[in-house]
C-alpha cells in the first residue's frame, strides 16, 4: 500500500545524541577531579567511571576538554595513571605565579629568587635526562640535601666560569640570571640551624624543604622517608608538568651545566661544554608562571 517501505529502503541514520545538562555536569565533575592533584582514580569509583567515559565517548571527551579550556586549563593527559592531569594557562584564575608563592614564603626579594631556583633544581634533578622525562614508567627520586648539594655544585661551576671569563664582579642581588643566582645562593647558609638544631626557613635547605612541601601538597611529589633532609619520589602528574615546561629557557640553561643521571636522590654535576647566554628570567620556576 501507499507509504509502505520498499524492501531496499535504509533506516534513517541516527544523529549524535544531544548533550544534556547531566553530561555537562559530569564533564565539569571530571575537571574538578583533575583539580584535586592528590586524588587517584584507582581510589575513587566515580573518578574512574568518568575517565572511562572520556576514553570511550568522544563527545564526552570533547565536552570535558571544552570545560577545561573555558576555565583556562590545559589538559596534559587523561589516563588511569595520572587521572585528568591539567595545568593552568598563564591567564587562568588557577595559575600559581612564582612571585605570589614566594611572597607568601618570604618578604625578602633574594629569598623569592631562591625559591624559584629551588623549584627549577628539583625538576631538573628529578628528571636529569630527556629519556627520563619521556619514559612514562620513570620515577625520579630527590632529597632536600641532594638538591642543595646539586645547586651548590652548579654555583661552583658558574663561579669558575665567571673567573675564567674575568667577570667575577658582584651584580645587584635582584638582577636576573644564573650568574647572580649563584652568588646569592652560595652566600646563604645551608641549614642555619637554631639552638635546638632546627633548620631556619631562610637557609637554603629550608627554602628547598618549603618547595618540596608545596610540590607534595600539589600532588607532584610523594614523601618516602626522612633521609638526607627528606626523601621524595615523583608522580605521573609531576612528570607531565615538567614535560610541559621542559622547553623553557630556564630548564634548558640549567641542563646545559652538565647534569648526569642520578637514581638515589643525591647530587651529581659534570662540567659541561662552555655555553653562552646563561640568562635566567627572574622568578622563573616550576610549576609556576613567571610574573
Amino acid at each position: 500500500g501507499r507509504g509502505a517501505p520498499t524492501a531496499d529502503a535504509e533506516p534513517a541514520a541516527a544523529g549524535p545524541a544531544p548533550v544534556t545538562p547531566a553530561d555537562a555536569a559530569d564533564a565539569a565533575r571530571l575537571v574538578s577531579f583533575g583539580l584535586q592533584p592528590k586524588l587517584l582514580p584507582a581510589r575513587d569509583a566515580e573518578y574512574g567511571e568518568l575517565l572511562r567515559r572520556y576514553r570511550d565517548e568522544p563527545a564526552f571527551a570533547r565536552l570535558a576538554d571544552a570545560v577545561a579550556t573555558g576555565l583556562g586549563l590545559v589538559v596534559l593527559e587523561v589516563s588511569t595513571r595520572a587521572g585528568m592531569a591539567v595545568t593552568a594557562a598563564e591567564d587562568s584564575v588557577f595559575a600559581v605565579r612564582m612571585g605570589d608563592y614566594a611572597r607568601r614564603a618570604s618578604a625578602d626579594s633574594a629569598d623569592r629568587f631562591l625559591h624559584g631556583l629551588a623549584h627549577l633544581a628539583v625538576a631538573a634533578l628529578a628528571f636529569p635526562r630527556p629519556e627520563d622525562l619521556a619514559d612514562d614508567g620513570y620515577i625520579g627520586r630527590i632529597t632536600v640535601n641532594g638538591v642543595d648539594a646539586f645547586v651548590r655544585q652548579a654555583c661552583r661551576r658558574l663561579e669558575e666560569r665567571a673567573e675564567q671569563e674575568g667577570e667575577n664582579t658582584d651584580p645587584a642581588t635582584d638582577a636576573p640570571g644564573l650568574e647572580s643566582a649563584w652568588r646569592i645562593y652560595a652566600r646563604r647558609s645551608a641549614t642555619g640551624a637554631t639552638k635546638d638544631a632546627r633548620r631556619l626557613a631562610g637557609s637554603t635547605t629550608g627554602i628547598i624543604a618549603k618547595a618540596v612541601t608545596f610540590l607534595v601538597d600539589s600532588g607532584f611529589l610523594q614523601r618516602t622517608g626522612d633521609d638526607a633532609g627528606g626523601a621524595y619520589r615523583t608522580t605521573a602528574r609531576y612528570q607531565l608538568q615538567v614535560r610541559d615546561m621542559a622547553g623553557s629557557a630556564a630548564m634548558a640553561e640549567l641542563l646545559e651545566l652538565g647534569i648526569v643521571p642520578v637514581t638515589d636522590g643525591s647530587a651529581a654535576l659534570m662540567p659541561g661544554e662552555d655555553t653562552d647566554d646563561l640568562d635566567l628570567v627572574a622568578d622563573a620556576g616550576l610549576p609556576f608562571h613567571s610574573g
